[in-house]
């Protein structure tokens, strides 16, 4: 998700109108993440995708930001794709500062990115990000039975990121920080049905 999107530079409409879309998903995808339902998003993946948050620093602000983003996991490391190549924000500043927080499903680390685009493997690990991708990948026109060169014409602009785990990451300010909302709306509710009016 994000600047993460998939879809070649080379089409500069489309791209225009896929950051749009993303503009609007990606703070419902955070917010998700926010209130405790984030693992929910990649429940199904062949068709929604898999997701995580990855927290990082503004390289002009150093202020944190949090870019959600489509993920696969090989040998337990993560890949993600900057579909927008290295125009997009949360890239260039993951290359900036590569020290980063990852929210996944399965818990919260910190790890340290790094661009793999010149990996041997590059298309085999592509692919795989893009299949995880669900809906997204199809709207960049991938299909899994692509051949080889369909995907390296599709990928030219792609930039490949690694992340590398490091540590368990713990404290505030990680996924479900505003979970407290749940308990808080449902007593709202109970309390305006308690009080409203009854009809006589």
């Amino acid at each position: 998700m994000a600047e993460g999107g998939h879809m070649s530079i080379r089409n500069p409409q489309s791209v225009q109108k896929l950051r749009r879309w993303f503009r609007y998903l990606n703070p419902l995808v955070l917010l998700n993440w926010r209130l405790g339902l984030g693992p929910w998003l990649s429940l199904f993946p062949q068709w929604g995708g898999r997701y995580m948050v990855i927290a990082h620093r503004g390289r002009k602000s150093g202020k944190r930001r949090l870019t959600p983003l489509n993920y696969t996991e090989i040998e337990g490391e993560v890949y993600c794709v900057a579909g927008f190549g290295g125009i997009a924000d949360w890239y260039r500043n993951l290359m900036a500062n590569p020290q980063v927080e990852v929210w996944l499903p399965d818990g919260r680390w910190v790890g340290v990115a790094q661009d793999a685009s010149d990996d041997s493997r590059r298309l085999v690990i592509l692919r795989r990000v893009l299949r995880d991708s669900g809906f997204a990948g199809r709207l960049a026109g991938f299909h899994p039975q692509m051949s080889d060169e369909a995907l390296q014409a599709l990928t030219a602009d792609y930039r490949l990121v690694h992340i590398r785990r490091a540590a368990a990451c713990t404290g505030a300010g990680g996924p479900g920080d505003l979970v407290w909302l749940w308990p808080v709306t449902t007593f709202g509710l109970l309390l305006a049905l308690l009080w409203r009016p009854r009809r006589k």
